[in-house]
């Protein structure tokens, strides 16, 4: 039994947006360390906005409108637990991605170039080309006295000796006199 056309195209854009999602999370997300526990909210946002806005597109919705339900989902972020910017970032690119696989119509050869334009960039900004990428860790930290602006070189050095990690550069995110002890972010090149 041959498929409707618009059964056919509705298959189409979802393997489009599904091997445009895998590429975006396998070869952009997981390899720069983003936490596999994401990958469900990663990929379910992307499922439910591509087949609400596919569903939509079939009664006159126009990119606009799309759009727009691109904006009510990014609100849902002030109502979740606080995730990294990093982790936002690829939660609006699958947004993205499946609102303009289901809703864009620049042909079936163009569909999947379009597609691939949100992992490709992904992939080229993570990559280290464009700007060096760092890992980041949170330390908890109990030598408050090389805090100062003077020991920084020092700070660093005791950061490096204690983790094992190359460590360029720490923010310090807060202290706490009580406990005496600070919470510091700490960068350093990717292994």
């Amino acid at each position: 039994m041959p498929l409707s056309p618009s059964l056919a195209d509705l298959l189409l854009r979802l393997v489009i947006n599904l091997a445009a999602l895998v590429v975006l999370l396998r070869w952009a997300f997981l390899r720069r360390g983003g936490d596999p526990s994401r990958l469900l909210t990663l990929a379910a946002f992307n499922m439910v906005l591509f087949l609400i806005a596919h569903l939509l597109n079939r009664v006159e919705m126009t990119m606009g409108a799309a759009f727009g339900l691109f904006a009510v989902f990014s609100m849902l972020r002030v109502r979740t637990e606080g995730i990294s910017s990093r982790d936002m970032t690829y939660l609006f690119l699958g947004i993205a991605l499946g609102l303009v696989t289901a809703v864009a119509d620049p042909g079936p050869v163009a569909l999947p170039l379009l597609a691939g334009v949100i992992p490709a960039l992904a992939l080229v900004l993570e990559s280290g080309w464009v700007v060096p990428v760092e890992a980041s860790h949170e330390v908890v930290y109990d030598r408050l006295p090389l805090l100062a602006p003077g020991a920084r070189n020092e700070l660093l050095a005791d950061l490096t000796a204690r983790t094992g990690l190359p460590v360029t550069r720490v923010e310090i995110q807060r202290i706490d006199l009580l406990k005496e002890v600070a919470h510091l972010q700490a960068y350093g090149p990717l292994p």
